[in-house]
């Protein structure tokens, strides 16, 4: 119950989740102590996939086990799944019956202006050295000037291989035998591979779009601000399974729907599906969802029984600041590409600067911006 009350009320991102967790999780209910769920929030900032849903799986998986874990999962992401799917079959009904979507206007240049906020913000947090800045503007160029999917798992890993060269930098810690369970890492592999060979022989494209989650899910380091731009490129600038407009509003809705950031996929998947009708759009939504969020639950079976062993040896630790600074490339990257069209209108423009400056000075809640921007869009 208490993990259904998060799942309804956590608006904003992965920052407003854990202050959420921490009141209700641990001084409410006291599940766990603050210094461990700080401690799981940082095993799930160095796994791929979306660290709150990532986080309250560990608390499941601590509690109760795998059962429990499982069940949190479903319990977290359900919410905004269904919110998220029902959005996409509500836009594609308005599109069918040439019902323009033109009252989202002022709703794609919020959603640009929160990942341009997001990105420069988590820079702030996790860069603090000249060398990471470098690897910013490295990986923002890079992505900028050659969008492709493959793009992002190169720049990610060279960035982390690159930074943890500096480990002498890090305190020396006591070391302890790593003793590895590879169970959860064979049943991540099993899936990806009998995903893509399924997908393969039958060309169905719900297990296609299924095994395109998994593989995104399997490489995401730093939440659903990383995982927009590596959407975008894929499912709109590749693949065209959606148009800009409708990913900007998949964007936006994200910041009105509560739960995880990730939700996103969920809508993505199910556009990607809405020539099949609405049940159609039900699997699209259902696949994506299971399919981003399964390899970050596979990472935390895997790497919480040892982590108390990992984070003492100083490569691992060292690693984090490349990786987040060429996520932090990436997401500024997709920021310019999708504001790169909106240049040549000044409605816009303004909203990008108006949004930056309510979000940057007004501390106003992201859900309100944006439901202020449909209004604006009926009324005007």
């Amino acid at each position: 119950m208490d993990i259904l009350l998060l799942s309804l009320t956590a608006f904003g991102g992965p920052q407003v989740h854990l202050m959420m967790m921490i009141e209700r999780l641990v001084h409410k209910r006291r599940y766990v102590t603050e210094e461990e769920l700080l401690e799981l929030q940082a095993l799930c900032s160095i796994l791929p996939g979306p660290s709150s849903t990532q986080t309250v799986t560990a608390i499941g998986l601590k509690i109760g086990g795998q059962p429990l874990a499982y069940l949190t999962l479903l319990v977290w992401s359900l919410p905004a799944m269904i919110l998220m799917t029902l959005a996409a079959i509500g836009i594609h009904y308005l599109e069918r019956n040439a019902i323009s979507l033109d009252f989202t206007r002022f709703v794609g240049p919020m959603a640009v202006a929160f990942l341009m906020y997001g990105a420069s913000s988590i820079a702030r947090k996790v860069i603090h050295n000249t060398q990471g800045w470098t690897f910013l503007v490295i990986s923002t160029i890079l992505a900028y000037m050659y969008p492709s999917p493959y793009m992002t798992p190169v720049l990610i890993v060279c960035g982390g291989v690159a930074s943890s060269l500096n480990f002498k930098k890090h305190e020396k810690m006591e070391k302890a035998e790593i003793r590895i369970k590879w169970r959860p890492i064979i049943f991540w592999i099993s899936v990806l591979i009998a995903a893509a060979i399924i997908g393969k022989i039958t060309n169905s494209l719900p297990v296609r779009l299924f095994e395109n989650f998994y593989r995104n899910g399997s490489l995401v380091f730093g939440g659903g601000q990383v995982l927009i731009p590596i959407l975008y490129n894929e499912f709109v600038t590749f693949k065209h399974y959606l148009s800009e407009q409708e990913f900007l509003a998949g964007m936006a809705l994200t910041q009105v729907v509560p739960g995880p950031v990730f939700s996103i996929a969920t809508f993505v998947g199910s556009v990607s599906l809405q020539s099949n009708g609405w049940f159609g759009q039900i699997v699209g939504g259902f696949v994506a969802t299971a399919g981003i969020f399964l390899p970050g639950t596979f990472f935390i079976f895997f790497a919480y029984p040892f982590w108390d062993q990992l984070k003492r040896y100083r490569g691992i630790r060292a690693s984090l600041e490349g990786i987040h600074a060429a996520s932090c490339g990436l997401t500024i990257a997709a920021a310019i590409s999708l504001f790169q069209p909106m240049m040549t209108n000044i409605q816009p423009v303004v909203t990008v600067i108006v949004t930056l400056l309510v979000v940057a000075f007004g501390k106003v809640p992201s859900y309100v911006i944006i439901l202020a921007g449909l209004l604006l869009g009926l009324v005007f």
